[in-house]
């Protein structure tokens, strides 16, 4: 068993992490030469203004009575400036915006997975190719420019990373902390001789980066009074500023200004996903070589923004947020990033036909420079044979298309010039794809092969040692060998193949995988044969009847992760279950609480997405109502006179329902305090962090009678739940563990109905001596529904509440009773840990499942692997890289789920398993008893 649970691991660990291999690698090469425009530029410096969290609609936007959030700003862009909407790609974090910003190219999904601190990958960015860089701001953005800059031109000035607290008084002091840093830099340069000299060299950027905003609408969220006084904060100080450095170069008209933001954010005060309100950001630029506003007659966008914001007669020009790169370079006349994909906007400028000509064919020249590159990489690890280039930008068409914008240029025909540039662009970024994808195919097929194989040997598995369908048959020896060395020689070749095209490592395991487990499965030929003739002597309407069952509930789950409302679909036929079966004829009072708990729990996935809209008094309710339910059972435990209790049960019991009032009272004193602005109060923090750690013990100090164990679990992950929750989710567990409950009977019903076996008592049924059962039985049909059930409720308790799968569902507000300073791996954790209570209930009954239907663990747990890996290779295939980024992100998170779920149960049925059977002996004063 070992063994093969060891192998199940790696094989899984290896499916999932090549999805970032086949689908998310690095896209960046190196070994480019630096390009820029031979003409002057018209500014000698840049200042950018980036408002972190900050949405187009709430600067652009007008309020009721017609004044807008930024006076300053909106003039700028009526009278001196051009302005549009610049849009983001996923994941909407900091840090991938800003590397697009400054960098010009978008970060890999994979740069999530390496945190956003440190720089994962060498990248050159505007202010490595300027000449000095002043930047101000948060600790977590500014290191990471300063880090991959060659020598040491890149200043940087942060403030602490604990400023960075969402139940601040006021998010807007970081915002004011970096416009007074900056005024009082520019006065200690009037008598700092080095300092002055260096403001007034050419190529010089000032990067000033405002958290205040993103802060704020993370603690109360986008449409709040404090989000908004924030924005009209930062335009009082960026005018300030502007008007500041104008004065202090003598307004020589050299100074060029950018405003813009990273990300949006969403209504609900989060970002990382798709959505419109997280991809749309505002820009605004103005100052040397920018063009003035230009008048517009009619522009049609696919959002009708213009007409609310009042701004239809002036030109919109809408970017990539990659583009702003190439834009801040051209205006200072530093060299474009080496990795920067952007396009240079042209409408910006406000320069003769002939610079904007030459600024585009360089653009050109530095995109098709990456393109030559990644081209030479692919061709040295390909076989000449088999190595397919991208047509449309073959050597010879190269050199084409070079001399024929150069001839366009010397002609003077720059509007030709400037087409051709474009189109040359178009062309080498999709080439960058295009190699970029190059193995994509074949390792999908490997993967998709390893996949088939292991769900074939696990299914031969469960046949073979778990059934009585089998005979079992003694192997020729002689055959085995010769199989055993066919495969050896189909590995060696496909090994053969690898290193002459020296591919990397990762090639060679997701290759090989394939041949080990398709040997297991071939060496297993005489189950499959005994299988065969056992299936013939099947009615054919049986067999096919079970394959439409089982492919429709697996279908069911797939589509649950697409639209949650499969879930109360499927939940509604789970209450009709018992009287499909005849079930209800034996246990009317269970079927009644079973199907009435079923479609309780089938509204959950019909609610909005948690942490939309805080609901604290719902979160009272559900503990008000936990403790009532306590009350009751520990009523009928004393009516029940068990002989076995003892007086630490009681005491746990006690404790608990303690902590549960505790939970009750924290969460709404927390909320309280955080909305009169007066923090976090550290008693509730303390008593917080001890419950949650008490949590984890008190269930092993119970009793281990199956109620009484499993009730105790409930009751200790409850207390943290509560502390985690801000709306009607905190009601989510109770119904879950109450349907669980009448579940276990459920089954004991089943098996009755099914005459596998007589009833055990389930009152005095006892945990401990349950592992001890020799006699388990064989599998029945029955079974594989059991282990539906389980992975349906797993699903359940995933979905239950909101889609977990999008970055942007999470709510930071679920971790204030704990912590309010920003902290991504600790509030990660804390989330991860709501999402996981649901998970271990789910886990516990099932294990109780298992325990009193005397089946061993290892057989459910084989037949749950292969409904979650058949469920997986659907979501390898769904995997997209292209499309909005809201469904590329929510591909790959599908699958990740699906994979990490099936790790994840192997893990959760070890926790079960010891929440259930282990008990901590509490030393005691006197004589000890046996227990």
């Amino acid at each position: 068993v070992p063994v093969f649970i060891l192998a199940g691991l790696i094989v899984h660990c290896v499916f999932l992490a090549s999805i970032f291999d086949i689908y998310f690698s690095s896209p960046l090469v190196h070994g480019m030469t630096p390009h820029q425009t031979p003409l002057p530029p018209p500014a000698k410096r840049l200042v950018l203004f980036v408002a972190d969290g900050l949405r187009a609609d709430s600067l652009y936007e007008l309020s009721s009575n017609n004044t807008t959030q930024a006076p300053y700003l909106r003039s700028i862009l009526e009278n001196n400036g051009s302005w549009g909407v610049s849009h983001t790609r996923v994941p909407t974090e900091s840090r991938p915006g800003h590397v697009a910003l400054i960098a010009g190219f978008y970060e890999d999904v994979s740069a999530v997975a390496k945190g956003w601190k440190e720089n994962p990958v060498e990248f050159d960015s505007v202010f490595n190719e300027s000449k000095y860089t002043w930047s101000w701001g948060s600790p977590d953005i500014l290191p990471m420019f300063a880090k991959g800059a060659t020598g040491d031109h890149v200043y940087t000035f942060c403030y602490s990373a604990e400023s960075e607290d969402f139940g601040a008084e006021d998010a807007a002091k970081l915002d004011t902390w970096v416009f007074d840093h900056v005024k009082s830099f520019f006065n200690s340069s009037r008598s700092n001789q080095t300092l002055f000299s260096a403001l007034n060299e050419d190529k010089v950027v000032l990067f000033l980066h405002l958290l205040g905003i993103d802060t704020n609408g993370h603690a109360h969220r986008p449409n709040s009074r404090e989000y908004k006084e924030n924005i009209k904060k930062v335009d009082e100080g960026i005018k300030e500023i502007a008007s500041m450095i104008e004065n202090f170069y003598g307004n020589d008209g050299k100074t060029a200004f950018i405003l813009t933001s990273d990300h949006g954010m969403t209504d609900w005060g989060s970002h990382g996903a798709g959505h419109p309100s997280e991809t749309l950001t505002p820009l605004i630029v103005w100052g040397a070589g920018v063009n003035c506003p230009q008048k517009a007659t009619s522009q049609s966008f696919e959002d009708n923004f213009l007409k609310e914001w009042r701004l239809e007669d002036l030109k919109r020009l809408d970017v990539n947020q990659a583009d702003i790169a190439p834009l801040m370079a051209s205006l200072i006349g530093v060299p474009f990033p080496l990795n920067s994909v952007g396009t240079l906007p042209l409408e910006y400028l406000n320069n003769s036909a002939h610079f904007k000509a030459e600024s585009i064919f360089t653009n050109a020249v530095q995109i098709l420079e990456q393109f030559k590159v990644k081209m030479s990489q692919k061709k040295e690890t390909t076989l000449s044979f088999l190595f397919t280039p991208f047509k449309p930008l073959s050597d010879a068409e190269q050199i084409n298309f070079l001399k024929k914008m150069r001839l366009h240029i010397q002609q003077q025909k720059y509007d030709e010039a400037v087409s051709l540039s474009k189109t040359v662009i178009n062309l080498a970024l999709e080439g960058l794809s295009y190699y970029h994808t190059y193995d994509r195919l074949f390792l999908g097929l490997s993967i998709a092969m390893g996949f088939v194989g292991w769900t074939t040997y696990v299914i031969l598995v469960i046949i073979k040692t778990h059934t009585n369908l089998t005979k079992t048959v003694r192997t020729n020896n002689k055959e085995s060998t010769v199989l055993f060395y066919s495969f050896v020689f189909v590995g060696m070749m496909i090994t053969f193949f690898l290193l002459i095209q020296t591919c990397p490592w990762t090639y060679y395991v997701y290759c090989l995988l394939p041949v080990p487990v398709w040997y297991a499965v071939v060496r297993e030929y005489p189950v499959i044969q005994d299988l065969g003739t056992n299936l013939l002597s099947l009615h054919i309407s049986q067999s096919v009847g079970f394959l439409l069952l089982s492919t429709l509930g697996i279908e069911i789950l797939v589509l649950s992760f697409f639209y949650r409302s499969t879930l109360t679909v499927g939940l509604l036929v789970f209450a009709g279950w018992p009287v499909i079966t005849q079930l209800w004829v034996k246990a009317k009072t269970a079927t009644l609480i079973w199907s009435l708990l079923c479609v309780l729990l089938a509204i959950f996935p019909l609610m909005p997405v948690v942490g939309r809209e805080p609901n604290i008094p719902l979160v009272i309710a559900a503990g008000l109502l936990t403790l009532l339910i306590s009350c009751f059972s520990v009523a009928s435990l004393c009516k029940s006179e068990n002989k076995n209790r003892k007086d630490e049960d009681w005491k746990v019991f006690f404790y608990q329902m303690l902590s549960i009032t505790l939970s009750t009272y924290i969460v709404s004193s927390t909320h309280d305090s955080l909305k009169n602005k007066q923090g976090l109060p550290v008693l509730n923090q303390i008593i917080s962090w001890m419950t949650l750690v008490s949590s984890l013990m008190l269930p092993l100090l119970s009793s281990t009678f199956l109620f009484q164990r499993l009730f105790s679990i409930l009751l200790s992950l409850m207390s943290t739940y509560l502390l985690l929750s801000t709306g009607y989710e905190a009601l989510f567990p109770l119904v879950l563990s109450g349907l669980m409950f009448v579940w276990i009977n459920m089954e004991q019903e089943a098996l009755q109905h099914y005459g596998l076996s007589l009833k055990p008592k389930l009152a005095v049924f006892d945990f401990a001596y349950a592992t001890d059962i020799t006699q388990f039985r064989k599998l029945h049909l029955d079974d594989v529904r059991r282990s539906f059930f389980f992975v349906f409720f797993i699903v359940t308790a995933f979905f239950g509440t909101g889609n977990i799968a999008s970055v942007n569902s999470f709510d930071p507000a679920s971790v204030y009773c704990f912590l309010t300073v920003f902290s991504p791996f600790m509030m990660g954790s804390l989330l991860l840990l709501k999402v996981v209570i649901p998970f271990v209930l789910v886990s516990c009954a099932f294990e109780a499942v298992q325990v009193t239907t005397q089946l061993s663990s290892k057989s459910l747990f084989l037949i749950v692997l292969v409904i979650s890996d058949i469920m997986a290779l659907h979501f390898f295939f769904l995997v997209k890289d292209y499309g909005s980024w809201l469904d590329i992100g929510t591909s790959i998170s599908h699958y990740v789920l699906v994979m990490s779920l099936t790790i994840f149960m192997m893990l959760m049925n070890g926790l079960a398993q010891l929440l259930t059977t282990k008990r901590l002996e509490l030393p005691r004063r006197t004589k000890h008893h046996s227990s």
